[in-house]
């Protein structure tokens, strides 16, 4: 009895992903997450190799990048921070490729989490607490963990 009653309450839910439901709230939920990480990610790389013209602009290049990534990791050696350059630009590139073409994603979601997360904390050792807070770098790891484990959840 109990689980007819609960049955019947998703039903009526708005935002519950039921098939007889017109729409479905949650997938495009998830949809607008992995676009918005992606697209976040894509214009970085843009922003990096000088496709951003105007007021706007973060590095405007590649060398104004490297300088910012020497900032943000301060407490790494010098000699590090090219490759560390490097490797974030394939990373964000490959991530944010794979999610707004929705391909590899429960791994695309999975490494885009990991890669803020230790962007979060280089921010908050070289800057303070109140930097990755103030560019909510922790919550979009966060929302990029919640879009892996619903991919998991959903590829079983």
């Amino acid at each position: 009895m109990s689980d007819m009653v609960s049955h019947a309450q998703e039903a009526k839910s708005p935002l519950s992903a039921n098939p007889a439901s017109p729409f479905d709230w949650q997938r495009l939920g998830f949809l607008y997450l992995r676009l918005a990480l992606g697209a976040s990610f894509l214009s970085g790389i843009a922003d990096r190799f000088g496709l951003y013209t105007g007021r706007n602009v973060g590095y405007g290049n590649f060398a104004g990048f490297v300088e910012y990534t020497a900032k943000v990791n301060s407490f790494m050696p010098a000699s590090t921070i090219p490759f560390l350059a490097w490797a974030a630009t394939v990373l964000e590139f490959s991530f944010g490729l794979a999610l707004v073409l929705g391909i590899w994603l429960r791994w695309a979601a999975l490494g885009s989490s990991a890669l803020l997360l230790l962007f979060a904390i280089a921010m908050a050792i070289s800057f303070g607490i109140k930097s990755p807070l103030d560019y909510s770098v922790f919550s979009a790891s966060a929302g990029a963990l919640a879009l892996a484990f619903h991919e998991f959840k959903r590829n079983r």
